[in-house]
């Protein structure tokens, strides 16, 4: 199929990789270095600099954009096993469909995207039991 194909897998396998190391440490930047190194070891064990750095590309989009994910997980009452188990499940699921044609590439920009998406949409502060205090 073309350089290009093989690059999209490594950049949709290193997403995956990045949501389930961000899962997993429950840190955003550890996962992201975890991430990034594994993904480049994949890349040069399956092809040259331009997989691993397609790898390396995907694992900090992956990272990043499942960091907000994590966090407000935690936050919520989220356990850390159950949070990494569905990311990791999740993972599987995106390193799957790394393998179909361009869908690698679109992963690598899909997870930082809805990563952004919860960002904004996540409460500044959440004012708990104190809504309910009479004054």
């Amino acid at each position: 199929m073309g350089d290009w194909y093989t690059i999209g897998i490594l950049v949709g396998l290193g997403a995956a990789i990045g949501v389930a190391a961000t899962g997993a440490l429950r840190r955003a930047l550890a996962g992201l270095v975890v991430a990034a190194f594994v993904s480049i070891v994949i890349g040069f064990a399956f092809g040259q600099w331009d997989e691993a750095a397609g790898g390396a590309v995907g694992a900090v989009c992956g990272a990043v954009g499942s960091a907000p994910l994590v966090g407000g997980a935690l936050r919520r009452g989220g356990t850390r096993g159950g949070t990494a188990t569905l990311l990791a499940l999740a993972s599987l699921v995106g390193a799957a469909l790394a393998f179909v044609p361009v869908l690698g590439y679109l992963e690598a920009a899909a997870v930082p995207l809805l990563g952004l998406r919860l960002r904004r949409r996540a409460p500044e502060r959440h004012a708990g039991l104190r809504s309910l205090a009479k004054d």
